[in-house]
């Protein structure tokens, strides 16, 4: 059916669940996997731990997020398995959904797979949603896992 997902991952509990569905859709059509990893190209003012805070530059933000990056993907073809193959892609763009959006055209993708992270009530309100702003701007099918 599809040939090439584009997987969004971010390293959190419903991201990594997510990819043991990737990976049985992958093997299910034979399709390749990009990996996307999205990260905000402006350092915030200050980074803090539980006794200081400290300012950071752009190039030290840039190899934090790099590195950051690195782990998420190796966590996330991990989790895929051996049988699966995946690219990845690190993406920098303030606007999360643009930098998903973004990086299905650069992998030249067919289908946007990610999870929802099921926001309701006043922090779906808040937070907003994602996976929404990634629906209504794609021209590619969204499959979204639960």
């Amino acid at each position: 059916m599809f040939k090439h997902l584009l997987v969004p991952v971010d390293g959190s509990d419903v991201s990594k669940k997510s990819l043991k569905k990737v990976a049985e859709l992958a093997k299910a059509d034979g399709a390749a996997v990009t990996l996307v990893y999205v990260s905000d190209p402006l350092p915030p003012l200050v980074y803090s731990d539980s006794t200081m805070g400290y300012g950071l530059s752009a190039k030290e933000h840039k190899s934090a997020c790099d590195a950051y990056a690195k782990d998420v993907f190796k966590t996330a073809v991990t989790a895929l398995g051996s049988s699966i193959k995946a690219k990845s892609l690190h993406i920098s763009n303030t606007n999360l959904a643009e930098g998903i959006l973004d990086g299905a055209k650069k992998a030249k993708a067919d289908v946007i797979v990610m999870a929802s992270h099921k926001r309701t009530g006043i922090s779906g309100v808040l937070l907003g949603s994602e996976t929404h702003e990634v629906i209504v701007h794609s021209k590619l099918p969204v499959l979204v896992l639960g």
